[in-house]
């Protein structure tokens, strides 16, 4: 059986990368180190999940998050993405010795990233910072979206929500390969939307601290399920986060 590809890292992306890693140190308990360019790399120390970076973002890049998926040959999952109605939004890029990149806008907007190589490339540590292990993508057509995904990345869905026509307006899935998850769901004005989440203990204390550090808090904490609270906080530079309790 294949195993679906693996979400190996994620992005945040605004006008002050700077002062949004100390932010994101101080409130995830997140380990920040700068590189050459005005990159900062972060390890979680969250045990699982994914690693990431803090940037300004690229050349015709709007703010925001971004996840990347990995595979050990992204030049041809560009193209297969291209033949089911994304456009290139980057083309496979080297930095030598670093990484080799890509990314596209699926057929509804959504920004999404490329990795060549696969999910082991950047370890978390162990330790008590905030996992990063769920991504959710949002458009107005939720339903072919997962089809989209499944049939590009071979991820699983399973619908966990359904609208009043009786399909769905939320898919789960599970990548196969890696730590990290996430959904598929509608947005209220059908606009493309990329989250990424880290898991914490308790979401309404972690608004409060991210406000405290010179965030916002965009979404109160609010029960999504039996199991699981949710909420979000734009960072000082007014990138949006979210945040969620529940099972990994």
């Amino acid at each position: 059986m294949t195993m679906g590809n693996a979400i190996a890292w994620f992005e945040i992306l605004g006008p002050e990368p700077e002062k949004a890693a100390s932010f994101y140190s101080e409130l995830l308990g997140w380990h920040t180190s700068a590189v050459e360019g005005g990159y900062t790399l972060v390890d979680t120390h969250g045990g699982g999940g994914a690693n990431g970076g803090v940037s300004s973002p690229p050349t015709g890049w709007d703010a925001g998050t971004v996840f990347y998926v990995a595979d050990a040959d992204i030049q041809a999952k560009l193209d297969a993405a291209v033949s089911m109605g994304a456009k290139v939004l980057a083309p496979v890029t080297e930095i030598p010795e670093m990484v080799t990149f890509a990314a596209f806008t699926d057929p509804w907007g959504n920004r999404i990233g490329l990795l060549k190589g696969d999910a082991t490339g950047a370890e978390v540590s162990a330790g008590e910072g905030a996992p990063v292990d769920w991504v959710e993508i949002g458009c107005g057509e939720p339903q072919k979206a997962a089809e989209f995904y499944a049939g590009l990345f071979g991820w699983t869905f399973t619908t966990d929500m359904e609208g009043e026509s009786g399909g769905p307006v939320h898919a789960g899935f599970v990548p196969g390969a890696g730590s990290v998850r996430g959904g598929v769901g509608g947005t209220q004005d059908g606009s493309p939307r990329v989250d990424v989440y880290a898991r914490v203990d308790d979401v309404a204390k972690f608004l409060t601290r991210a406000e405290e550090l010179g965030g916002k808090a965009i979404m109160p904490a609010m029960q999504v399920d039996e199991h699981t609270v949710i909420g979000m906080f734009a960072d000082p530079q007014g990138t949006t986060f979210g945040l969620y309790s529940g099972a990994a």
